[in-house]
């Protein structure tokens, strides 16, 4: 028997499954289709909130101790696995307004190199842009990571520490029993543990049922576009009405997102193709010959106020809840892990770990 069953695959879960395995303990991982194919795979890689000015302290919390965990995640993942993840520090160039908010004095209050560039600036930093027609932000040390590279990798470091595994297997239900977890329980198959730790993303949620009060957790559909441009000549991720370029190495660029409640319907619709493409050219002329390679959706686990659920579940011993990172998933990831496992370890966690009960108020909309 396990010490640990985690369901969900994503990079939450193998994060969570990596973790738990390398403190000595056993750990499955299901997942009802191939590990890491989901919301991880489906996003950017944008290691920063998008406006990060815009999100609760508790989200930037996550999202720096994380940013201060990759380069020796990266760095481990890639010794022992020999797969890279490409941590690239691409730099953050958003071309909005900021509105009411005053981005400068969110920096100055978090720590975070956050500047006011007028147009010459931005040309500067990223020329061949067009359209720009009000104050921008320059976050110079925002980074990105190649998120299929990084799944590949933390898919490869479960077999490598003695992660058992289990893909194409999905679970029906949690087993309870006088108010404590049991297990899980698959198609004809019933897997005991001690300890089950939710970490599925939008269907996290729909395993609970209505008997053991879920959490706020809903899927968001997101598109993306990939364009063939060697040449194009972007080197900075950029931003703009909350759409984004992401230049890879290599000559590609990713083109996000759109934000759409739809259920769990994961399908690509033309309207969307179309107004991604649009806005990439708009954005970067240079891009208007780039070839689209590839246009896909994701689901991605959406909560109120956009700060994820992480520890015990109130009502049932032994469950943990390691879910509703929304966009953010990456972005938080290590540090969410590194705060769950302190949790579970009964340590004294870095962070305050209060915002991210189950019960903690979480005020507004999805983010």
């Amino acid at each position: 028997m396990s010490d640990f069953i985690i369901v969900g695959a994503g990079a939450i879960g193998m994060l969570t499954a990596l973790a738990l395995r390398q403190r000595g303990y056993a750990v499955t991982l299901i997942d009802r289709q191939q590990a890491g194919r989901e919301s991880s795979w489906a996003g950017g890689g944008i290691l920063s909130p998008l406006y990060p000015w815009r999100y609760a302290d508790s989200v930037t919390a996550l999202a720096q101790r994380s940013q201060q965990l990759y380069p020796a995640l990266v760095a481990a993942l890639t010794d022992a696995t020999g797969i890279d993840p490409e941590h690239v520090p691409s730099g953050l160039l958003m071309l909005d307004g900021a509105g009411e908010d005053d981005p400068l004095a969110w920096g100055r209050r978090t720590g975070v190199d956050i500047q006011s560039v007028d147009a010459a600036m931005v040309a500067s930093i990223q020329p061949g842009l067009a359209g720009m027609d009000a104050p921008a932000w320059w976050m110079p040390e925002m980074a990105q990571i190649r998120n299929p590279r990084l799944l590949r990798a933390l898919r490869a470091a479960m077999d490598v520490h003695g992660v058992e595994v289990v893909e194409g297997a999905a679970v029906e239900r949690l087993e309870v029993a006088h108010g404590r977890v049991e297990g899980v329980r698959l198609a004809g198959k019933r897997l005991a543990s001690d300890a089950v730790i939710l970490a599925a993303g939008a269907w996290s949620a729909g395993l609970l049922g209505d008997s053991f009060a879920p959490p706020r957790i809903e899927p968001v559909r997101g598109q993306m576009l990939i364009l063939n441009a060697p040449g194009s000549g972007i080197e900075r991720i950029v931003m703009r009405a909350g759409r984004y370029l992401i230049p890879r190495l290599g000559g590609r660029i990713l083109v996000g997102s759109t934000v759409e409640l739809a259920g769990f319907e994961k399908r690509t619709t033309a309207e969307a193709r179309d107004e991604l493409h649009q806005f990439a050219i708009e954005l970067a002329p240079a891009l208007a010959h780039a070839s689209i390679e590839h246009h896909w959706a994701g689901l991605r686990p959406g909560v109120p106020a956009g700060v994820p659920y992480i520890g015990a579940h109130p009502g049932i011993e032994g469950l943990f809840l390691h879910a509703g990172h929304f966009r953010n998933g990456l972005v938080m990831g290590p540090a969410s892990t590194e705060l769950l496992v302190q949790l579970i370890e009964g340590e004294t966690p870095r962070l305050d770990a209060a915002p991210y009960a189950f019960d903690a108020p979480r005020p507004g909309g999805l983010r």
